[in-house]
């Protein structure tokens, strides 16, 4: 079977030899001709060598830092099961409880005893011994120990943290340090390559590498944050970000992992937002921000186009908290932020990093759409107290539930008592008594407070039942309701 199988493809082979000359020579022929105009107008992909790290490592490592940190823990008792020190940073970060059942803030009631913390990393800022690392590093340390590559150690002392960009510097008695390059972030491009130095499990000074996957992901308050594929561990939090320049473009910070391990996902600050940060931290120990007073939420596309907005761009009002210069301003809850000073907001987000970012004692101008109209308004921008505790957001089924009716479509409703309309701070308004059909679908319930249907504001219930009675009843309608301290825009469609 073998030499029939051998003699059998000799005897085709003239014709694969015939047919593979043919098809050559008319490869041949067609590179030959010109290339049509918009084939050769087309650019092509530049193709590079991969990158080499080593003279990267070698240039930049001797300015990474390892950072140790103990803290007076407690007694873990008899038999109680041992973590790996190293790990218990990224359980103190995320807040999990530890295997032992000890809290990872380290709240418990035995007697203090020193004992190892966690690990991090840091690098050397300036020559004078400043070094940048991340908050939760530092976060309830009685004592900082800073490794260099020469395995020289020092004691640090923390010289301020600001745990909304997660941000700290610290200082070692230390002259002659290498200090880093800080590059241009906006210059950076996602899929450009970057690397990574750190210490991850105390593994002091291990360098990964990757590319820039996104930038601006909207996953940190006060800092939208970039996002690459360079592995990252515990320990690796507070180490630099490099480009292939050996320049600083951001800090490690976070892990996206069901598991607690790197899954292809991390999280860098922006070295421009940090050393904003830094700066203020090195001049007077905190951070100074500004602040108006409101809780706000996402615009949503469908929303935006049903109260003629157009475009879901903006930061929809839900609150307004007493007091604050947005209530003496006349901002209301239902108000659609659109622009600060001028520069539009074009995502909820942007509205605390534009307000954050007014020194506090400005003055500031508001663009708010209310009610179909834009309406400029102007307030004296507060500050933002460094200990106040964030309030807490609705979650996606509180503002998916706070939704608002029509009387056709299975709601009735009473008047608010003069009590209730001051205790809401609300001049109108109807209350829910009774929600189905489309409305209880949608999510209303009973004691809901309907402010506005379709950008009209709602006085009494004579006047509800009055606007209800000229909508076309085909055509889907939008509320703005009040639940608690929420206020939500709801599109409620006739059921077909």
């Amino acid at each position: 079977m073998h030499s029939q199988a051998i003699t059998m493809a000799g005897r085709r082979a003239p014709r694969g030899l015939f047919a593979a000359a043919a098809l050559s020579l008319a490869a041949t022929f067609t590179a030959l001709q010109p290339a049509p105009a918009a084939a050769q107008a087309q650019p092509q992909p530049q193709l590079r060598a991969m990158p080499d790290f080593a003279d990267l490592a070698e240039l930049v490592g001797p300015s990474v830092v390892n950072i140790r940190t103990t803290e007076k823990a407690k007694n873990q008792g008899r038999g109680g099961a041992q973590v790996d020190p190293n790990l218990e940073e990224f359980f103190r970060r995320f807040g999990i409880p530890l295997p032992n059942g000890r809290n990872p803030r380290g709240n418990n009631d035995d007697d203090d005893q020193p004992q190892r913390r966690g690990v991090g990393s840091g690098f050397i800022l300036s020559a004078d011994g400043f070094v940048m690392t991340n908050a939760h590093v530092v976060d309830g340390a009685d004592e900082l120990i800073v490794t260099l590559t020469d395995k020289r150690e020092f004691k640090a002392k923390v010289i301020g943290a600001d745990t909304r960009t997660d941000v700290a510097v610290v200082k070692i008695e230390a002259t002659g340090l290498p200090a880093v390059k800080i590059g241009d972030v906006n210059k950076l491009r996602v899929g450009e390559w970057v690397m990574a130095i750190g210490s991850p499990f105390n593994l002091e000074n291990t360098v990964t590498a990757g590319i820039v996957s996104a930038k601006q992901r909207d996953t940190g308050d006060y800092v939208p944050l970039l996002q690459t594929d360079v592995a990252v561990n515990p320990g690796n939090s507070g180490g630099p970000l490099l480009n292939l320049r050996g320049e600083v473009v951001g800090i490690n910070s976070q892990i996206y992992s069901p598991s607690g391990a790197y899954a292809g996902i991390s999280f860098a600050i922006p070295i421009d937002e940090a050393i904003r940060v830094s700066d203020q931290l090195r001049a007077g120990g905190r951070v100074v921000r500004g602040r108006i007073g409101v809780r706000i939420a996402p615009v949503t596309k469908e929303v935006a186009e049903s109260i003629g907005l157009g475009k879901p761009v903006g930061a929809l009002v839900q609150g307004v908290e007493p007091g604050t210069p947005a209530e003496k301003a006349g901002i209301e809850a239902g108000d659609i932020i659109v622009k600060v000073d001028g520069r539009q907001v074009d995502k909820s987000v942007d509205l605390q990093r534009m307000i954050g970012g007014i020194k506090p004692g400005t003055k500031a101008t508001l663009q708010v759409f209310r009610r179909g109209s834009h309406k400029d308004i102007s307030l004296t921008v507060a500050e933002l107290e460094a200990d106040s505790a964030k309030p807490r957001a609705p979650t996606p089924a509180e503002s998916q539930s706070s939704s608002a009716a029509k009387a056709h479509l299975g709601l009735t409703v009473i008047e608010l008592t003069d009590a209730q309309k001051k205790e809401l701070k609300v001049r109108g308004g109807v209350r829910v008594e009774t929600s189905d059909g489309a409305a209880a679908r949608a999510g209303i319930r009973e004691g809901d407070v309907i402010l506005s249907i379709d950008n009209t504001e709602v006085v009494d219930v004579k006047q509800f039942g009055n606007v209800v009675g000229k909508l076309d009843k085909n055509k889907p309608v939008t509320l703005l309701v009040r639940r608690g301290e929420w206020v939500n825009y709801i599109v409620i469609r006739p059921a077909r």
